[in-house]
């Protein structure tokens, strides 16, 4: 099989041949009669960007949620870097980075000293804390604002240091959600970079949350589509655009296999937490 553009676009199968960093099994999450997530089967191949994307509301952050050990399951299996998330969530947290939405960045210290901060709480050795620290600020091209306060930061340096936080420990899967809302053009290309030279330099699997088409389009190898709670679909960008009669755009293969476009809006609850991040990422 091929793509538009003579590509060749991988089975089903020679993707699920792949070692695997995360797997889950009729994995469900109830909110008294609300399914926020619903029956999902994930298989994401090691050393991958994967992207579920999808409208606010669709389940993308409680899934996050669920494979972080912060939220537990109402039904179904995971695992992570080859832990279950149920049974053996202190290795599972070991093995992960995270960089949720909300701010997890202290305005009130330096971006060194933030990193040092998260360097003593991932265990990370002593020997090697401040060489790691240095060669995190020199990849995330804030060096020279290194021993600046980070409520000083814009948006797109606040994101960057927030994702050198989370590998500081080198994780073998990352996750990241929503990693670029509320950041200009510029500073979501910044940070497109960023989680590329990430994985080419540690090799991680990183797991990432998006709305935005474009993005998944442009960093994913494999995306998941997600809507009303269910995965509807996954495989490459091409793949995907391929199989949905040969669509032109990410956009145009979630309207096929949805069947509706897709909508930023989301619950109350979504739009006001997206709105907050964008504000503190201003």
């Amino acid at each position: 099989m091929s793509d538009l553009d003579g590509e060749a676009v991988p089975s089903r199968r020679e993707a699920d041949a792949a070692p695997t960093a995360i797997r889950t099994e009729g994995l469900t999450r109830n909110f008294g009669p609300l399914v926020a997530v619903d029956h999902l089967d994930l298989s994401i191949p090691a050393g991958k960007i994967f992207g579920l994307v999808g409208p606010n509301g669709a389940g993308k952050t409680t899934t996050i949620k669920m494979l972080t050990t912060l939220l537990p399951a109402t039904a179904g299996n995971a695992e992570v870097a080859g832990f279950d998330v149920h049974r053996q969530p202190r290795d599972v947290r070991r093995s992960i980075g995270y960089v949720p939405q909300l701010l997890s960045a202290d305005g009130a210290l330096t971006g060194r000293e933030n990193l040092m901060v998260f360097a003593r709480l991932y265990a990370v050795p002593r020997h090697e804390r401040v060489e790691r620290i240095h060669q995190a600020l020199e990849m995330i091209g804030l060096a020279e604002a290194a021993d600046t306060l980070v409520r000083r930061y814009s948006g797109g340096m606040i994101r960057r240091l927030e994702i050198a936080q989370a590998m500081l420990h080198r994780p073998g899967v990352l996750f990241l959600d929503e990693p670029t809302v509320g950041l200009d053009p510029v500073a979501r290309r910044a940070v497109w970079d960023h989680v590329r030279e990430l994985r080419a330099r540690f090799g991680a699997t990183i797991l990432l949350t998006t709305h935005y088409m474009e993005e998944a389009e442009a960093l994913c190898d494999q995306v998941a589509i997600m809507h009303q709670g269910k995965v509807v679909v996954q495989g490459s960008p091409s793949q995907l655009k391929f199989e949905a009669e040969e669509a032109d755009t990410l956009d145009d293969a979630f309207v096929y296999f949805t069947g509706s476009s897709i909508e930023t809006g989301g619950s109350y609850r979504e739009t006001a937490r997206t709105r907050r991040t964008a504000r503190r990422l201003g």
